[in-house]
């Protein structure tokens, strides 16, 4: 039986595939390849980009892979045996590990997180400066529960969160290589410690709890600049006083009197609350914050 041309140039193809610097590939790249390759290969002009992507899923190491978020189903092609976090990482553009998986990464937390957090940071064409708010309006919108993103996936019996992040020009986003939970390592792009510590500061829930935060800090206290810290939380230019939570993590993990000092030379002009819709509180002087009971 004659081959075709596509079956006679599949050796050539697939060391091209081996060669490529990166595993993860989306149909526009494909495609591009196609163009690019077609004559060198041999390939018949009226071969489309899906026939050729349907011949190596049938003969070679690609694969394809889709993810369907409610917020919009991600497909890529993955060639030979890939880390699910560089997968992720490569389904768009500015996408970063983040919140439970970041402290999972740098160690700050003793839990096996079973969701993965991905944060995209959404481009924008304006700068964000703060807004003052008013002690009544903090008072309404820490007594509200907080919004939980519904855009989430099962997928191999982990829950991943696509998160939207707002623009900060990957402030405190650094590449670092870190081990899977299949124990490879692997190079991804992660918020820095200072900036995980932060980014779990604003949204505990995506942190397994505010005593996973605290922990958190316990955890990084030989490892963490609170320079670094206090620098880039100025820079975020949040709209609500964080450092006043901040603060209080540093202190209940006994950090040092200098450190501390760091945050306290921040204005502390209203109360503020560690988290949202708590029960009973206590109020904490030094920080001007509200934290449960129980706590």
């Amino acid at each position: 039986m004659n081959r075709s041309r596509i079956q006679i140039a599949k050796t050539d193809i697939v060391s091209y595939f081996d060669e490529l610097p990166i595993q993860v590939l989306k149909l526009k790249e494909i495609r591009a390849i196609l163009t690019q390759q077609r004559g060198f290969w041999r390939l018949a002009q009226n071969t489309t980009a899906e026939q050729f992507i349907g011949f190596l899923e049938k003969h070679s190491k690609l694969k394809s892979i889709e993810f369907p978020f409610p917020q919009r189903i991600e497909k890529c092609y993955v060639w030979g045996d890939t880390s699910l976090l560089t997968i992720l990482l490569a389904l768009k553009k500015k996408l970063h590990l983040s919140h439970y998986t970041a402290m999972r990464m740098h160690g700050l937390t003793e839990q096996f997180p079973t969701s993965i957090y991905i944060t995209e940071e959404r481009s924008t064409s304006y700068k964000r400066e703060p807004v003052k708010v008013t002690q009544t309006e903090i008072d309404h919108a820490f007594q509200l529960p907080s919004r939980l993103s519904q855009n989430w996936i099962e997928h191999l019996g982990k829950k991943i969160y696509l998160l939207n992040g707002a623009d900060t020009n990957q402030l405190g986003i650094v590449t670092e290589r870190v081990n899977d939970d299949d124990g490879r390592e692997v190079q991804v792009s992660i918020s820095s410690i200072e900036r995980t510590l932060i980014d779990i500061t604003v949204k505990p829930f995506y942190a397994g709890g505010i005593h996973e935060v605290a922990k958190a800090f316990e955890l990084a206290k030989d490892r963490v600049s609170v320079n670094k810290l206090v620098a880039t939380l100025q820079k975020l230019k949040f709209t609500y006083p964080y450092h006043q939570a901040i603060g209080y993590y540093l202190e209940r993990a006994n950090y040092k009197t200098s450190q501390l000092d760091l945050v306290r030379r921040l204005p502390m002009e209203v109360d503020f609350y560690l988290e949202h819709n708590m029960r009973e509180t206590r109020y904490i002087n030094n920080w001007q914050l509200f934290v449960p009971n129980s706590f």
